[in-house]
C-alpha cells in the first residue's frame, strides 16, 4: 500500500500556508499546517512528518530554534527539513546548515514548483534511486 508522505508545512503567513498546503495536498502529499515554532515542535512529534517545510521568521520561537531543538530531539532528529525564508543572507543560510537543515531555500529566489521539486528530492520521489556512492 502506498502511504502517502507527510509534510509538515511550518508558516505564520497563513495566506502563503495555504497557497503551499493547495499545491503539496494536488502534488499528493498529506499536509499538517501550522503556523508558529510552539506547535511545530508538538506537531513534528504527533504528525511524525517525512519532511518539515519551516520558515525562519516566526513569533514565539524562531524556525532556527525548531530546527536546533529538532535536531537535538530523539524522535525528530532525521526528519528532512528544508526551510523556507525570506532571509537571504549569506549567514543565515550558514547558521541553519550549522544547525543541520537539509535544504535552504530563499523566499524570494524560489517559486512554488522549485519548492516542490526539492521536497520530492529530499523524499527520494524525484528519480529512480541512485547507487550509493562511497563518498556520499
Amino acid at each position: 500500500m502506498d502511504t502517502k508522505k507527510k509534510i509538515l508545512l511550518v508558516e505564520d503567513d497563513t495566506a502563503l500556508a495555504s497557497v503551499y498546503r493547495s499545491r503539496l495536498e494536488l502534488e499528493g502529499f498529506d499536509i499538517h499546517e501550522v503556523n508558529n515554532g510552539e506547535d511545530a515542535l508538538s506537531a513534528a512529534i504527533s504528525f511524525k512528518p517525512d519532511l518539515i517545510l519551516l520558515d525562519a521568521m516566526m513569533p514565539k520561537i524562531s524556525g532556527f530554534d525548531v530546527l536546533d531543538i529538532l535536531r537535538n530531539t530523539p524522535d525528530t532528529t532525521n526528519v528532512r527539513v528544508i526551510m523556507l525564508t525570506a532571509l537571504s543572507q549569506p549567514k543565515d543560510k550558514e547558521r541553519a546548515e550549522q544547525l543541520g537543515v537539509d535544504d535552504y531555500l530563499v523566499k524570494s529566489q524560489v517559486v512554488i514548483g522549485d519548492v516542490v521539486a526539492r521536497i520530492k528530492h529530499h523524499l527520494g520521489m524525484d528519480v529512480a534511486p541512485a547507487p550509493s556512492s562511497p563518498q556520499d
